[in-house]
């Protein structure tokens, strides 16, 4: 009876071993095979988590990825094109290249990895404006008022901006202080206005710099000036002819949207996509 009783223990955990084993074969293994790419269940199930949503629509992102790197598998960046790029995002920032790379290294992030992920950026850029955007067709003036009525609440603004003015006598010293905070060289002052009383261009710079940061510098003739956003409060609705290059961008935004989607679902339909599990 004790051998018999051995036995059974002996074929339950043989079973238990076995279905483990299946189990992390369906954990680990392939999902779906799109062009040759495959998609595994272990990144269906780290996107379900990653961001909140169901197992069939992480799939289809990945598939949609997949179908991505097939159309784009053409499309090169060279080395000059992303040093120019990077130039000029360290230039928009108000930081040198050298620092830029010490500020991602005490992030975490390694320049080569950060190259690569720009590479793969400036890639989809291209591939969109060649495949995608180049079959949009510009708007009518009915085209945006009839967008602008139909989505007026995404055209309200803050209607009084707090920030803190500083200005300088020249640009390099501007640049200086923004780079190291140092307002040896530079006038400061709190001020606090209306949206509604900014220039479009200046209004548009402050909406689009975050609570904390700082303003790129404007040439005002006798000085330049860049303003530190502290605080943006109230909110009120800009009439069409003030926000129409917004509504020009959003409406631009929404059309390369739908593009997009139509463009891979067409691609979908003669992909060659495998679904195994």
């Amino acid at each position: 009876m004790k051998k018999l009783s051995f036995l059974k223990k002996l074929s339950f955990l043989a079973l238990i071993l076995c279905l483990s084993f299946l189990h992390a074969k369906m954990i680990d293994g392939i999902a779906v095979i799109v062009e040759g790419e495959p998609v595994t269940t272990a990144e269906i199930i780290a996107i379900q988590k990653q961001m909140g949503i169901p197992e069939e629509k992480a799939r289809d992102l990945l598939i949609q990825d997949r179908l991505q790197k097939s159309a784009m598998q053409d499309v090169k960046v060279s080395e000059d094109d992303i040093d120019s790029k990077i130039k000029n995002i360290a230039e928009q920032n108000n930081v040198t290249v050298p620092k830029m790379q010490q500020i991602l290294k005490k992030q975490g992030t390694s320049w080569s990895r950060y190259r690569s992920s720009m590479r793969d950026a400036m890639r989809k850029e291209r591939f969109y404006k060649e495949k995608v955007i180049s079959n949009i067709q510009p708007p009518s003036e009915n085209d945006l008022i009839l967008y602008y009525n139909s989505h007026q609440k995404d055209f309200s603004v803050p209607s009084n901006i707090n920030m803190i003015e500083y200005s300088a006598s020249s640009e390099e010293n501007m640049k200086a202080f923004l780079l190291t905070k140092d307002k040896t060289k530079v006038q400061s002052r709190a001020v606090k206005k209306s949206t509604q009383e900014l220039s479009p261009a200046l209004r548009e710079s402050i909406l689009q710099t975050q609570d904390g940061s700082f303003t790129r510098p404007f040439n005002a003739g006798d000085r330049y000036i860049s303003y530190e956003i502290i605080s943006k409060d109230g909110e009120v609705g800009m009439p069409y002819k003030e926000v129409k290059d917004m509504v020009a961008s959003s409406w631009r935004k929404e059309q390369q949207a739908t593009a997009l989607k139509d463009y891979f679902e067409k691609f979908k339909t003669n992909a060659e996509i495998e679904y195994i599990r």
